[in-house]
């Protein structure tokens, strides 16, 4: 069999080539001729899987190592009987630790304490529950709106769009793009969204660009209903608003899921799939992840934070950013070539006082055993 693959999935080189002739492509440059004896895709969202890419061609499984699958043709795959697959989860801690570092960015440069904010979460799948549980371990208040949920589950845990826009101090976006339905996301946050503040927030935006009304969030930001912004996500990428770039705080290229954990979950989600479908018998799917550069970090005894300096050793996001605003046109090339961080399970922390290390490993570090903990084991 043949497959096409994204040249840039990590993990996937070495895995598939005993059972099929595999084509390593750029993603944006993967086309129709491509495909004619292809038996299947494997590719991320810059690969645009329509009738334009696959009319005419053997393509019979799509799998994409994403999260989202706006970029897929539901109803084109169903009339031509493909079947296709994402990975659902698989970079949700590392969007979490995203967000919670700019969480952190954020309280420093405006000098406030999270655990006196309220945090509005847009969207509570399995990113916005994680997102959740980080905000709730800083001691944040939360406000969940998922309607979706809210009508599967009951409103008792949901809150409507109105209350957030009314008590929230920080909104966090986690959802799906819907350009249509009762569920509609596309421009969510348009100029009737910003009129109905009752406050000034600060605004962080992790899922999709299209969310966002660029036009209404610049004149938001100009008339000081957002006060700031952290934007990892942008309408029109990789042709990116420039002078919305400079506008806000944190600016990164589309990489809040960007781990290597995450990556192979991805991975290795799609390929399991991919196995079963075809009935290829490949062995266990076992990523090797690299070792970050520094994994073991002693927290100085006088240190003023002793959390946010470890959760800030994982990943800042001012780096990404630095890079991003020096050089706008380099959106795909630093998204393509970006280096992928490790999650928290890849550190150890060293000097942390009880109280402390009980929180990190909550937040799933390494830490030396509690001696209490040592005694029960033996």
């Amino acid at each position: 069999m043949k497959i096409v693959a994204d040249i840039e999935i990590p993990f996937l080189k070495g895995l598939l080539e005993p059972v099929a002739e595999v084509v390593y492509l750029p993603g944006r440059d993967i086309c129709n001729k491509d495909l004619l004896d292809a038996d299947a895709l494997i590719v991320r969202t810059r690969t645009i899987c329509n009738s334009d890419l696959l009319e005419g061609t053997n393509v019979r499984f799509i799998g994409t190592a994403t999260i989202g699958y706006d970029h897929i043709d539901q109803d084109y795959c169903e009339a031509k009987n493909i079947t296709w697959v994402s990975a659902p989860g698989c970079n949700s801690r590392a969007v979490a630790q995203y967000v919670t570092s700019s969480l952190l960015v954020l309280a420093d440069k405006y000098g406030f304490k999270l655990a006196d904010k309220t945090l509005g979460i847009i969207g509570a799948g399995q990113v916005g529950q994680k997102v959740e549980r980080s905000a709730r371990l800083l001691g944040m208040n939360i406000l969940l709106n998922d309607p979706p949920r809210a009508r599967n589950e009951g409103e008792k845990n949901f809150n409507s769009l109105d209350r957030l826009l009314k008590e929230c101090d920080i909104i966090t976006l986690h959802t799906t793009l819907e350009k249509e339905g009762p569920d509609k996301t596309y421009h969510l946050l348009d100029a009737s969204f910003f009129a109905r503040l009752t406050k000034p927030i600060f605004l962080i935006n992790s899922s999709r660009g299209g969310v966002i009304d660029t036009h209404a969030l610049k004149q938001a930001i100009q008339e000081g209903k957002v006060i700031d912004c952290v934007l990892d996500c942008w309408e029109n990428e990789p042709d990116i608003d420039q002078e919305l770039l400079e506008k806000c705080l944190v600016t990164t290229p589309h990489i809040a899921g960007y781990s290597s954990d995450g990556k192979a979950n991805a991975t290795k989600a799609v390929l399991e799939q991919l196995n079963r479908f075809f009935q290829l018998n490949l062995p266990r799917i076992v990523p090797e992840l690299p070792i970050p550069d520094a994994p073991i970090l002693k927290i100085p005894r006088n240190s003023p934070d002793k959390i946010a300096s470890a959760l800030l050793h994982t990943y800042n996001p001012l780096n990404d950013t630095k890079m991003l605003k020096k050089n706008p046109k380099s959106f795909d090339q630093l998204r393509a070539n970006y280096e992928l961080r490790r999650e928290y399970k890849a550190f150890r922390l060293l000097n942390l006082p009880d109280k402390d290390a009980d929180l990190m490993r909550a937040f799933g570090f390494q830490l030396p055993v509690h001696p209490a903990d040592k005694q029960v084991n033996e």
